[in-house]
């Protein structure tokens, strides 16, 4: 697999990732720069390539052999190692002995695979703002967001992966996490889904979550088209008139 891993094979690539995350196929001999395997000192070696992170790893025992490497290693899953590495920003990266410099898998994916590679979009993500007008569902899941007292705010972007359809991404912004919580925006955006067109794809993403590419991107992007504060002061300031009570005015 890795050898059928070039610029542009991303069927490839995802091929491998699959392979790292299946117990049976994905071991790995991570190589250590400073203690024994097992022991509490134990310490990954590291790399730095383009300014990114990466714990070095050779795919098998021949290749253990071929790399030259005279301190000690340890074998573990390719799915633990991208457990350990991807909180750290940590990439893995596969074989730098070998022609070429062997394929490296950034943090990103790494996460992809510790979180499962089904839950998330293959990268690398082309995102934008959604083109597609849809003024009828965004009034809708703006009306049931008010009504729904965990949500703060509603950002969105239209995303492509690189593999897989293009989709509608809603990141929400929650004052909790809460098992209450995820039922209530559940059923929020299960209420509001009716004003979707038939074959339009609909994600979410939870604003909150630092290592989301997609959150990424809208917290630095996009402006919310729904916040509670903002929902509120605007409702607040808004005057009487046309038999209608100030605003606060007791009934």
């Amino acid at each position: 697999m890795l050898r059928q891993v070039t610029p542009g094979r991303y069927d490839a690539y995802e091929a491998l990732l699959r392979a790292l995350a299946t117990p049976s196929t994905g071991q790995v001999w991570m190589l250590l720069w400073h203690g024994q395997a097992g022991s509490p000192d134990a310490r990954w070696g590291r790399m730095e390539v383009d300014g990114h992170g990466y714990a070095p790893c050779v795919t098998s025992a021949q290749e253990l052999s071929a790399s030259g490497w005279t301190r000690s290693y340890e074998v573990v899953d390719g799915l633990d190692a991208a457990r350990t590495l991807y909180p750290d920003h940590y990439g893995l990266w596969l074989n730098p002995h070998a022609p070429g410099g062997g394929v490296g898998i950034p943090w990103l994916d790494l996460r992809r695979i510790a979180t499962g590679l089904d839950r998330a979009p293959a990268g690398p993500l082309r995102l934008s703002e959604p083109a597609i007008e849809l003024p009828h569902f965004y009034a809708l899941l703006t009306q049931h967001a008010h009504r729904t007292p965990a949500v703060r705010s509603l950002r969105r972007a239209w995303v492509q992966p690189v593999l897989g359809a293009p989709y509608l991404a809603i990141g929400l912004d929650l004052y909790d996490t809460s098992p209450a919580t995820v039922e209530a925006v559940r059923a929020m955006m299960r209420q509001s889904m009716g004003a979707v067109p038939d074959g339009l794809p609909v994600s979410t993403v939870v604003m909150s979550d630092d290592y989301d590419p997609v959150a990424m991107w809208l917290r630095a992007n996009a402006r919310p088209f729904y916040d509670r504060q903002a929902h509120a002061g605007a409702v607040a300031n808004q005057p009487g008139g046309y038999g209608y009570p100030p605003a606060g005015a007791g009934y």
